[in-house]
């Protein structure tokens, strides 16, 4: 497949369907949570797809990859924060299971697309 542009990325589409599932779970909080952990993990999640599509329309492989590792690190702290939320019992563990397992299928092509931009920048 020819990549014309991220959208046209399926992990960018898979992290988009990430941020989409993760935004209702995060309204979901106590009120109390609004400006923390509810603001937290929607800023987490909006910037794994965020990244992606920013590193995509930079001039580099090496800036691409910068902005993956951001978008890899984003990820890392939205499984933070949901785990967080089932410690606090805002969520129940079904749902927790289900984010992880997504945000885990896009960890993983994450690592799988900058593997192939590094092996393009060592070539």
């Amino acid at each position: 497949m020819n990549v014309k542009n991220y959208r046209d990325l399926i992990v960018w589409q898979k992290a988009m369907d990430l941020a989409v599932e993760v935004h209702p779970i995060a309204l979901s909080f106590p009120k109390v949570e609004m400006f923390a952990l509810t603001s937290q993990l929607n800023r987490c999640s909006t910037s794994v797809p965020s990244n992606i599509s920013e590193g995509h329309g930079r001039r580099t492989t090496g800036e691409y990859l910068h902005f993956l590792g951001i978008a890899r690190g984003s990820l890392n702290e939205l499984e933070t924060q949901i785990t967080l939320a089932l410690r606090y019992d805002y969520i129940p563990e079904v749902a927790h299971d289900q984010v992880l397992e997504h945000s885990g299928e896009v960890g993983r092509m994450i690592n799988g697309l900058m593997d192939s931009l590094e092996r393009k920048l060592n070539a």
